[in-house]
């Protein structure tokens, strides 16, 4: 896809720890999940990588990381989620926004589509980027633009899951 985009294309993957979700971005290779954190990070920065976590502090998340864990690795987190629509309750966007500023951390947001009407739900608006440093850069130029989906949305992924395991 980046050889035939007309666009930049960033390889990104969430892996799965014991702790929660972490997300590797500008990847090359395929990072198993199930390792710990300290491995995925170590992976991810072995590739040149970018760490971002992805919905921090969701307590109905059992995906999300661990807020102890973010704690212990805050000063490997290059990206973190301040806002994510599927996030039912805004004060863990305000508790990862607190937690971004603490530590000097670049701020980003997300749909998590699970279908096509949340597609876009939210979005970052940047600067164009040549690469990862740059890609840095223009993010922290960037304005979080989006709203929460309907908690519905929840009930037609839950619904997904059911009919794949029947």
């Amino acid at each position: 896809m980046r050889e035939i985009a007309p666009f930049p294309v960033i390889v990104a993957e969430e892996i799965f720890t014991p702790h929660g979700e972490i997300m590797g971005m500008f990847l090359e290779e395929t990072i198993p999940s199930g390792l710990s954190v300290k491995e995925v990070i170590s992976q991810i920065r072995a590739q040149d990588g970018l760490v971002c976590i992805p919905h921090p502090f969701d307590i109905l998340r059992q995906s999300a990381l661990r807020s102890n864990m973010l704690e212990e690795i805050a000063e490997e987190i290059d990206i973190i989620e301040v806002f994510n629509s599927r996030t039912l309750f805004p004060q863990n966007s305000a508790k990862a926004l607190a937690f971004a500023l603490k530590y000097g951390i670049a701020k980003s947001a997300g749909s998590d589509a699970h279908t096509p009407y949340e597609i876009g739900s939210t979005y970052v608006e940047m600067p164009e980027f040549n690469g990862k440093n740059d890609f840095l850069q223009a993010l922290e130029r960037g304005n979080i633009s989006g709203h929460r989906t309907n908690p519905l949305a929840h009930f037609a992924s839950a619904w997904v899951r059911l009919k794949r395991k029947l």
